[in-house]
């Protein structure tokens, strides 16, 4: 069995110091999977948001209660501090994390100059995007939240979209071209 071009192309140098990407999307688009093989091949730390949620939050999730934005704002307040953290010493990092709204994004890019995180849509049809909900089992994210997930979604100008619908290395291959760091 002969290496993919993926894997003996792109497990290169370590990303260049300061590299903050938040991999976006509605649950099921791929933001952990491809957002751990991301941070694997830049050779800096992954962050899965689901981790920073307070248990009201998770309980709320589990019974298919979508959050409100009073909910998110601390949440999303832990996050920014994680991503700051990370651009002050220096050692970027891939956060896996919804940011569904603008108001999401400006949160997370608080205290930041503008540009300085890498916003990643991952997109997918709702047929793909469903058919990965039922084939897995999250701790506390019910699969009927996926329409307002859609439905919450306010598509960012300014990230590179790509659809998640091949392997994950084509899918960071993508991303890692896009973002120059091939």
């Amino acid at each position: 069995m002969s290496a993919t071009p993926a894997s003996s192309a792109s497990a290169a140098a370590p990303a260049p110091r300061g590299n903050l990407f938040v991999l976006m999307g509605v649950s099921g688009s791929g933001k952990t999977t491809i957002g751990e093989l991301l941070a694997q091949r830049l050779s800096i730390p992954f962050l899965d948001a689901d981790d920073y949620h307070p248990e009201a939050n998770k309980a709320k999730m589990h019974a298919g209660h979508p959050l409100t934005d009073e909910d998110r704002w601390p949440w999303l307040a832990t996050l920014n501090g994680l991503l700051r953290d990370h651009a002050q010493q220096g050692t970027g990092c891939v956060l896996a994390c919804s940011a569904l709204k603008a108001i999401y994004r400006d949160k997370l890019e608080n205290g930041m100059p503008h540009g300085a995180i890498g916003f990643i849509l991952l997109e997918g049809s709702r047929d793909l995007i469903s058919s990965r909900l039922a084939a897995r089992h999250h701790e506390f994210m019910s699969s009927t939240l996926l329409d307002s997930q859609f439905a919450t979604l306010e598509e960012p100008e300014d990230a590179f979209k790509i659809c998640n619908d091949r392997t994950p290395d084509e899918v960071v291959d993508d991303i890692l071209q896009q973002e120059h760091l091939a």
